[in-house]
């Protein structure tokens, strides 16, 4: 089978929100579509390890934030790819709370559904949550929704591990990167972070850890941390 034909469905990316009790909880998601019209439903898929399955099992409730085309990649990274306090995350971002006391994450969204559970199914490694929609909003209409084909190809990102289409790395074809080789002393050159495929490019820096352009791979600090997924710096590899 060639895994690679997975790439060619599409999908969008979303903020998935719930809350119980004093619990908030938060991640990304590129499963979210629509199964009826009468009454309006959407399903979400999450995966049972992750906080905000248990969160939404418990509350019944959940928000679905559609990402603006132009979403600053540190925003997918603090809700797809590190785990922690979910408070501190909400901290960071603009949000609300809806007629159910879901949160609804604003930053970057263009639209949000609110959704009340009126089913579940156990699809082995994740919960596959129906949602009927009890309230909707268009908050920018001239804007276009990020997809995950942009993600991929234009971030040039990949789906956090438990994401439903995460792809382990060794399974595709014409990989470009190497996960056993070592950091190369080439200054000049890119590195890319094998979780998240963040390219670290010495042109730009990185200006979310106050690293200038021109900054080469070997000179930066040993505490450097990927900004999308905080990766160490001691796992990057050259991609040269």
């Amino acid at each position: 089978m060639n895994i690679e034909a997975f790439f060619k469905m599409t999908y969008g990316l979303y903020l998935i929100s719930s809350i119980h009790g004093e619990q908030i909880s938060g991640y990304v998601a590129n499963t979210a579509f629509q199964v009826t019209a009468e009454p309006p439903q959407i399903a979400i898929s999450c995966h049972k390890d992750n906080i905000s399955a248990t969160v939404i099992e418990k509350s019944g409730v959940f928000s679905i934030s559609v990402l603006e085309k132009e979403t600053d990649a540190g925003l997918i990274g603090l809700f797809g790819y590190q785990s922690g306090n979910e408070d501190e995350k909400f901290e960071r971002v603009n949000y609300k709370f809806g007629t159910t006391g879901v949160p609804i994450i604003l930053t970057h969204s263009i639209a949000y559904f609110e959704c009340k559970v009126v089913d579940k199914f156990d699809v082995g490694s994740h919960y596959l949550f129906i949602g009927e929609v009890v309230e909707g909003e268009l908050l920018e209409a001239p804007k276009e929704p990020l997809t995950y084909d942009y993600f991929r190809n234009e971030m040039k990102l990949a789906a956090p591990e438990r994401a439903p289409t995460y792809i382990d790395k060794s399974k595709i074809q014409n990989k470009e990167t190497d996960p056993n080789k070592e950091i190369q002393a080439d200054t000049g050159s890119n590195f890319i972070c094998p979780i998240c495929a963040y390219v670290y490019e010495p042109a730009l820096g990185d200006e979310t850890q106050n690293i200038p352009p021109g900054t080469s791979f070997a000179d930066l600090p040993d505490d450097w941390i990927c900004p999308i997924c905080a990766a160490a710096k001691s796992i990057f590899i050259s991609e040269n």
